[in-house]
């Protein structure tokens, strides 16, 4: 069997993994780079039990687990490793004094303090987007697995059985018994050939700072000078760097991912914000200027399956802000679902992209 999976993100590199763990032939087409959306520029954030009481607990709580096997088993390092998750608010127009609840770490400013802990090492966690995403299209190439560089452009189908095909790639058409759509929001792209629910984009910005204080990840509640309440986002890595996230964009979602730019002034905004928060952080020498765009659909699940009436189509997207962590499971739930027919680590059906309408 040869499977095409269309997009090199965090979903499209771990299906070929988990597809070629099974010896089956894996193929990622990808236009710009392997991680060179979300899954290159988000956080790393990884928590075992924040989906609890959802439709995605089991999907998290499956990959929370799986991310500490393959951690284990894969010899590649993309910065996992558990993590105190600590709750923290920081204002510019008030003393939030009393909120302090518990010691903060010494490189957070006057103006925050920690009103709780939110996560522990037995229940968070964080890796390098980027270093696992290329990790595991690496791990994948070595068990058989092929990238390709090119524009996936449709889907062709058997004229009597409509049965998949192959998918267009720069004009061309690319061989293949089963195609998976792993677009990320550009996944949108595919309602034009396939009948697929909707994919939309939220743009969001991010910086990651020269700068290692300790290996806490935090969640912030921030008052801007404007009474503005803001999230940011901050997770120190273990090669030196902080990432900091939680200034939303504007812009619409660009037909082509290296169109993706950061917003005029919002390098400086999260920076400002920063400051509020850590003015050391704040100081330091800024490494990369970042804006990406999450998958989601009009539900806020994901839709993982079989294409309604396309017999070997297959989509795996709409993840939001949960792809890094629901990556694992969803590519080992895909890899169960073509070549046995149903997955059988996690059920599939809360995500079936049947219950969209398409787009």
């Amino acid at each position: 069997m040869k499977v095409a999976i269309c997009g090199g993100g965090v979903i499209g590199t771990s299906t070929a993994y988990f597809l070629s763990r099974r010896n089956v032939e894996a193929v990622v087409v990808e236009r710009t780079g392997v991680a060179n959306g979300a899954s290159g520029k988000s956080g790393g954030f990884l928590a075992l039990d924040w989906c609890d009481g959802t439709l995605l607990a089991p999907m998290a709580r499956r990959s929370f687990a799986l991310h500490g096997q393959l951690a284990a088993e894969i010899g590649a390092n993309w910065g996992y490793r558990r993590v105190d998750t600590l709750g923290v608010v920081a204002s510019a127009r008030r003393d939030i004094s009393a909120y302090r609840k518990l010691p903060s770490p010494g490189w957070l400013g006057d103006g925050a303090a920690v009103h709780g802990q939110l996560g522990t090492p037995a229940s968070t966690a964080q890796i390098n987007p980027a270093a696992f995403t290329h990790a595991m299209m690496t791990a994948a190439i070595e068990n058989g697995a092929t990238l390709v560089n090119g524009c996936v452009e449709g889907i062709s189908r058997d004229s009597k059985s409509g049965h998949v095909t192959g998918v267009m790639v720069d004009g061309a058409v690319l061989r293949c018994d089963a195609a998976v759509i792993a677009l990320g929001p550009w996944s949108i792209l595919a309602c034009e050939w396939l009948p697929l629910g909707a994919t939309m984009g939220s743009k969001g910005h991010s910086l990651v700072f020269d700068y290692a204080p300790s290996p806490q990840s935090l969640f912030v509640e921030l008052e801007t000078d404007d009474g503005e309440i803001a999230a940011p986002e901050i997770n120190p890595r273990p090669d030196g760097t902080t990432y900091v996230c939680g200034l939303s964009g504007h812009d619409a979602l660009p037909n082509d991912p290296a169109d993706v730019l950061p917003e005029p002034g919002a390098t400086e905004n999260l920076r400002r914000m920063t400051a509020l928060i850590s003015p050391d952080l704040a100081a330091a020498k800024v490494l990369a200027v970042q804006a990406c765009y999450r998958p989601l659909t009009v539900d806020g699940l994901p839709q993982i399956g079989q294409v309604t009436d396309v017999p070997g189509a297959y989509v795996a997207t709409g993840h939001n802000v949960w792809g890094m962590l629901n990556a694992p499971a969803t590519g080992e739930a895909m890899a169960e679902l073509i070549v046995e027919g149903r997955a059988t680590t996690i059920d599939l059906a809360h995500f079936d992209p049947a219950r969209l309408e398409p787009g």
